[in-house]
């Protein structure tokens, strides 16, 4: 091949390559870990990380929950999405739609962190006909792992008084499990199941 070739080869390899560059999206940005990064093993004395609530939570979430029979429906699998957005200050709230086995539903939260005191509280309506009252402490481990666990108030519906208990166990900057418990009538608290949460990173976080 002439020398002549070999340039205009070179530069077509060159300008194919740019192109080809060009088309490819850009990786979103995968949150990082609110556990600062101490250079060295943690210790048993190290501070615990302070939980940065619109940092984590503020975005887009998908989820997916096997439920038994019980007080709140039927048997099967609920899939939704619940969307976090910041109002003002330490307030926020939620919406979430999502699809049941008895049909879809839809829950509105109103939320307000306390930062210094490391809890949480939250009004939860729910348009299957309820609602109720929450408030969570707040906590982490050196390991990066945080936990919001929600108490909530009594509420009536389909002739009983329920109780629902909610732990957060936040696995990753990405990925969280809601494990709910349920009381009836006053009864002992019993497993609802368990969803996991996965945070869209490709949709902006307002």
């Amino acid at each position: 091949m002439k020398r002549t070739h070999l340039v205009v080869f070179a530069a077509c390899c060159v300008a194919a390559s740019v192109v080809t560059a060009q088309q490819q999206p850009e990786k979103p940005q995968l949150p990082k870990s609110q556990v600062p990064d101490l250079g060295r093993p943690t210790r048993v004395t190290d501070e615990q990380p302070t939980f940065n609530f619109a940092e984590y939570f503020v975005g887009k979430w998908s989820f997916e929950w096997d439920v038994p029979d019980g007080p709140l429906g039927a048997s099967g699998t609920i899939k939704g999405t619940t969307i976090y957005k910041h109002v003002d200050g330490p307030f926020f709230e939620a919406s979430t739609t999502a699809t049941a086995p008895a049909g879809p539903f839809g829950v509105k939260e109103s939320i307000a962190y306390r930062l210094e005191g490391k809890t949480a509280a939250r009004w939860v309506t729910d348009t299957r006909g309820f609602s109720y009252a929450q408030v969570a402490s707040v906590g982490g481990d050196l390991g990066g792992y945080f936990n919001l666990y929600f108490d909530g108030s009594p509420f009536a519906y389909k002739g009983k008084t329920l109780r629902i208990k909610n732990a957060l166990r936040l696995t990753s900057p990405i990925r969280y499990r809601n494990t709910v418990t349920v009381s009836v009538d006053g009864g002992p608290f019993t497993n609802y199941g368990s969803a996991w949460f996965e945070k869209d990173v490709t949709a902006p976080s307002k």
